[in-house]
């Protein structure tokens, strides 16, 4: 054998490209079908899935590929195994869902938006409600009346507080009307029934109660001595007493309200007419009050009050 060629089944020989050559076709190199055309080349080729991980591949008679088994058609191969199994292989990692999310990561219902939308409804409801109340209430109804204006409630005319009257500079006495009296226990003013002296037809009326009175002061009484109160007033055709108090002592003789105007019963109008009681009053401030007390019988309007010196009738 020639130093240096071992034939054509030593590894230097094993070129897989040798049938190129003059040499190589001399010593039988083959182009490549199956193998690479030597008599000792090994077919390293392995068809796709053949590859067994973990496993040693099964040999065959040199020169031959080895066999692998076929998995049937929709069958799992038995020989792969999947690389997260092998050792150092990935693992898989579970997905976590993200913190803070609820039901596992999924999305529940919006419950703060849902919260806001009604909240903003109410708020209409009540703006709604605020601005229709202004509009009734700036139309000059009251919703109290049912929709209906106020009623005006006509105001009688009031007495002056002091009911004060003084003696002229002459000496002559005084005269007061009756809207300038102190009124009390319920008294009140009026001037729907025609007749009255007094100024603007103005009387004292709601007199024929208990408690009800009149009073009057008088400044610049000349002297000590007798006088005589009269009283204006008028009576619905019948006879009434009252009670006359001078600087706060009661006099025994009532105020005789006497139907002396024979007016028909029940008719005020026609009823006006006076009266007079003496009485002793001191020099300066007295105090004259004629009211309606336990036993008195006052269904009268008193008109006016005035003084004459001395008992006169």
């Amino acid at each position: 054998m020639t130093p240096g060629n071992n034939g054509a089944s030593t590894p230097e020989d094993d070129d897989p490209f040798g049938y190129l050559y003059a040499d190589g076709q001399a010593n039988g190199a083959q182009p490549p079908s199956g193998g690479y055309g030597y008599p000792n080349s090994v077919n390293r080729v392995r068809t796709v899935g053949q590859r067994q991980y973990g496993q040693q591949a099964p040999t065959a008679p040199h020169g031959q590929v080895p066999q692998q088994p076929q998995a049937a058609y929709g069958r799992p191969n038995a020989h792969y195994a999947a690389p997260e199994t092998l050792p150092g292989g990935a693992q898989a990692t579970p997905r976590q869902p993200a913190p803070g999310a609820p039901n596992g990561g999924r999305r529940g219902p919006n419950t703060k938006g849902l919260l806001i939308g009604a909240v903003a409804v109410v708020a209409a409801v009540v703006i709604g409600i605020s601005v229709a109340m202004i509009g009734d209430k700036s139309d000059g109804k009251d919703d109290s009346a049912g929709g209906s204006p106020s009623p005006t409630v006509s105001q009688s005319p009031q007495s002056t507080p002091s009911a004060t009257s003084s003696v002229a500079a002459d000496g002559e006495l005084p005269k007061i009307d009756a809207k300038a009296l102190l009124l009390g226990g319920g008294a009140t003013l009026a001037s729907d029934v025609k007749g009255a002296k007094a100024d603007g037809g103005v009387y004292v009326t709601n007199f024929n109660h208990v408690g009800a009175s009149v009073t009057w002061t008088v400044n610049g009484i000349p002297d000590d001595g007798k006088y005589t109160v009269f009283l204006g007033y008028g009576v619905p055709g019948k006879d009434g007493t009252a009670t006359l108090t001078v600087n706060g002592t009661p006099s025994s003789t009532p105020v005789k309200l006497k139907n002396w105007a024979n007016a028909p019963a029940g008719d005020y109008e026609k009823g006006w007419t006076k009266t007079y009681n003496y009485v002793q009053l001191n020099k300066g401030t007295n105090t004259i009050k004629i009211s309606c007390e336990q036993g008195n019988e006052c269904d009268a309007n008193l008109d006016q009050l005035w003084l004459a010196k001395g008992w006169v009738g």
